[in-house]
């Protein structure tokens, strides 16, 4: 974005500047004429001086005004020439220029000397630091949204769109007949003011209806709306003007919200009389940006005030009614970062906004943090096409639809900053991991398998070194899948899932157990052959160390394993005999796992029970097969500590 009313909110993360030789390009700059003001720092370089003064003012005066060309130019030669004298904050102003011409790999290496450098704690450094997501994951998102340029964008600013009794409110610089024409000097365009479109049928464009509000309309700002459900109040974004420009103690002339009630003409027509200022506002910090929750109850807003964790922040306040309203809340540090949050959209499901604080394709990326309980998760960058490399912003969305608006200073629009219509596809990428139930770690080569609800295979892929998998093919929204995982040595597990309602990333991980493992009654348990012992003997066989052998590779794979030992009988002998026939059998099985090299310590116990734990009915006097009897003799190896 052609940084205007906007980027007012952004400058309390201001460097602490000092005077440079150039007056009058100081004089600019302080007044944020940033145009005049590179262009006179710039003849100051050229005439031989690049003190870092001189170079980080040219640098952020095409900064502020997103000329991410000339920006990088400057700070690059500022960090090459003073690269420990410079404060840190130039080396994360130089990352993001960077990202925004496509240079990503030098923008990741600044972004690392940027965490090196601040000392402090700083969240974007966090955001940034790729542990989790990395930018090549977001360059990976799968495009969910088509977007196309609105008929009414000109060649200056078009932005903030918000929805009002089916058409469009918008903020733009193209001249209004009703005012005296003034430029800002901070890009050399028109002051800000309010216009009405006609969406189209198809959502897909809007054409210009009618200037909007003249009774809000002054010689200075207005712009990003928002209105209560009933939309007979608008709450609207202006300079700090009064009948008069207020400035605070340093000369800026901050933001504020205001809010006017509808009185609806004699023709249909509606005016905006009773224009109040929020009693939150302040001249000495900007305050703007509004969003109204559906039920009417929460306005959100952006702000530099006391409190704020970055250059600005998202806040919520409640709206009590009679024009009164709690104090201010920061949404908190899930939210805001050390970076910038800016242009917040509130539905019943999600929180929308965008920051430039979290890992993104360059300048303001559009995030969406989904809405859980009341509480908001940690936000998703949304991805391109939606997101490019320069700024982008102000989404609202119609979530019945899918169908919404989002603006975005990117190099094809027809001017500074355009508005896009966007229809977004609900589709679903599914990832996750295979990892080891008994272990934790991770398997590699696992086969996965992605099946319909109809058990036709979808797409199939192979786990990673790291046990990682994704599938290639999106697959849709609100819909069962079976996900099938298979290893050599390891249980086949089928996991089913039905895909989220909205667009996204389904995380879905996977345990195998071991082969030799099965879960049986609730109950972990060594999967081995059956155990034979010659008639009235309790020695371990040789057939039986094969199968007992088994066990001890188990253990030895798994140090942290720990079993206890349960032998049993059938029903037919003496009860009692039976009784130590079976401790004595599974006693002797505990001894030769030690005598493979297993610490006894890992065997808890090794008990026989005789014929009292029968698993069927063949109790005493029952006649039963000998397949029957044969199922209670066993020896069961139950695992109790992993």
């Amino acid at each position: 974005m052609e940084r205007r009313i906007t980027i007012l909110l952004l400058l309390a993360m201001q460097i602490l500047y000092s005077q440079t030789k150039n007056k009058s390009a100081d004089a600019l700059f302080d007044k944020m004429y940033y145009i005049e003001a590179a262009k006179s720092y710039e003849m100051s370089i050229k005439s031989g001086d690049v003190s870092k003064e001189i170079l980080q003012r040219a640098g952020d005066a095409h900064y502020f005004n997103t000329q991410m060309t000339s920006a990088s130019k400057w700070y690059g030669k500022l960090i090459a020439d003073y690269p420990n004298e410079v404060s840190p904050e130039y080396y994360f102003r130089y990352s993001q220029s960077l990202q925004g011409i496509q240079n990503y790999d030098l923008a990741k290496k600044m972004m690392k000397n940027f965490s090196e450098k601040q000392k402090t704690s700083d969240s974007r450094a966090q955001n940034f630091s790729l542990k989790t997501v990395t930018l090549e994951d977001i360059k990976k998102i799968k495009p969910q949204f088509l977007l196309e340029n609105l008929e009414i964008n000109s060649a200056y600013s078009d932005f903030g769109p918000m929805f009002y009794k089916g058409d469009l409110v918008y903020s733009t610089t193209v001249d209004s007949s009703y005012l005296k024409t003034a430029k800002y000097g901070w890009n050399d365009q028109p002051y800000l003011n309010l216009q009405l479109g006609k969406i189209s049928p198809t959502q897909a464009n809007v054409t210009f209806k009618e200037r909007f509000g003249k009774e809000i309309t002054t010689q200075f700002h207005e712009a990003c709306v928002a209105f209560s459900p009933d939309e007979k109040t608008i709450y609207f974004t202006r300079n700090n003007y009064n009948g008069k420009l207020k400035r605070d103690s340093k000369g800026i002339n901050n933001l504020k919200i205001y809010s006017a009630k509808a009185v609806e003409n004699n023709n249909g027509t509606v005016r905006w009389e009773n224009v109040k200022e929020l009693p939150f506002n302040s001249d000495n910090y900007s305050v703007g940006q509004p969003s109204v929750s559906k039920d009417g109850k929460k306005l959100y807003f952006v702000s530099d005030m006391p409190g704020t964790i970055g250059a600005s922040d998202i806040f919520v306040v409640d709206i009590l009614g009679e024009d009164q309203y709690s104090n201010p809340k920061n949404l908190g540090e899930k939210i805001n970062t050390s970076g910038r949050e800016m242009f917040p959209f509130i539905t019943d499901k999600a929180l929308y906004f965008s920051s430039d604080g979290f890992l993104g394709l360059g300048g303001l990326d559009v995030f969406e943090s989904r809405l859980n309980d009341g509480i908001f998760d940690s936000p998703n960058n949304l991805g391109a096409p939606l997101n490019s490399n320069r700024d982008d912003f102000g989404y609202i969305v119609n979530e019945e639809t899918n169908k919404g608006f989002v603006c975005s200073n990117r190099k094809t629009g027809k001017g500074d900053d355009d508005i896009y219509s966007f229809e977004r596809s609900c589709t679903q990428a599914i990832e996750g991991y295979v990892f080891d139930a008994t272990s934790n770690n991770k398997i590699a080569g696992a086969i996965v398998t992605l099946k319909n609800n109809e058990n036709q295979k979808v797409d199939e892929t192979v786990s990673k070194i790291d046990g990682k998998f994704e599938f290639s093919e999106n697959i849709n929204c609100s819909t069962p899948y079976t996900i099938e995982a298979s290893k050599d040595n390891f249980t086949t597990t089928t996991k089913a899932i039905v895909t989220p309602e909205n667009s996204g990333i389904t995380q879905v991980p996977i345990g195998l157990d071991p082969s030799l493992i099965e879960r049986k009654d609730g109950l972990l348990k060594i999967k081995i052959g059956i155990i034979f012992f010659d008639l009235d003997k309790s020695d371990v066989r040789y057939d039986a160390a094969i199968e007992l052998n088994k066990v001890v590779l188990l253990m030895s794979q798994y140090p942290s394993v720990v079993i206890k030992i349960e032998s049993h009988t059938d029903s037919r002998a003496n009860d009692q005999y039976n009784l130590e026939l079976s401790d004595r059998r599974a006693k002797a099985t505990r001894d030769y796992i030690i005598s493979q090299g297993i610490a006894p310590e890992r065997i808890e116990s090794a008990i026989g029970y005789g014929e009292t734990q029968l698993i069927n009915n063949c109790s005493n006097g029952v006649p039963c097969t000998e397949a029957q009897h044969q199922m209670n003799r066993r020896s069961e190896f139950i695992i109790t500590k992993m």
